[in-house]
């Protein structure tokens, strides 16, 4: 497929169950009420979430300029930038390669690889899966563990900059 062509499998596989579910709705309402209602209820729980995210992201977008990016990750931020750096990958979710984009444009915006490091190393910290790993293995464990990786991703951030500035190897 050519990168200019737009696949519409998705609309064509969403008409084709919409049309499979009239079909048997036609002849068996009873068989389709239950996952109607079912899917009803899984609507009710996430569209609130969706609202929230939707928000987020608009508010992002209005009030987030690549100039403050670059304000506040640039060299003049000093350690506040690490902060943001370390903060932003703990609470980063999704796939990591959906992030790509984002940090080449950071990238492209003068970011330094030093923040893109930090930030991709503290995806390991879930706070989600934080109860888990108390439970398992305590919580002075996992205080330590949180503690080590946002550290010494810092000190990983701070060798990249080196690095790349040319001043290291």
């Amino acid at each position: 497929m050519k990168k200019t062509e737009k696949s519409y499998a998705g609309w064509y596989f969403l008409l084709t169950v919409a049309i499979l579910y009239v079909i048997i709705g036609l002849f068996k309402i009873e068989v389709i009420l239950p996952a109607l209602k079912f899917s009803l209820k899984i609507v009710r729980n996430i569209l609130p979430v969706f609202l929230v995210i939707f928000a987020l992201m608009v508010a992002f977008n209005l009030f987030i300029s690549p100039y403050a990016v670059r304000k506040y990750l640039g060299k003049s931020s000093g350690s506040r930038r690490w902060l943001i750096a370390v903060g932003g990958g703990i609470i980063s979710t999704g796939p990591i390669y959906m992030w790509y984009p984002m940090l080449k444009e950071l990238r492209k915006e003068g970011v330094q690889y030093g923040f893109v490091a930090t930030f991709l190393y503290n995806r390991a910290i879930k706070p989600p899966l934080i109860p888990m790993m108390i439970a398992y293995f305590g919580w002075k464990y996992t205080v330590v563990l949180a503690v080590v990786m946002a550290t010494i991703s810092v000190i990983q951030g701070i060798i990249f900059e080196k690095i790349e500035g040319g001043g290291f190897l």
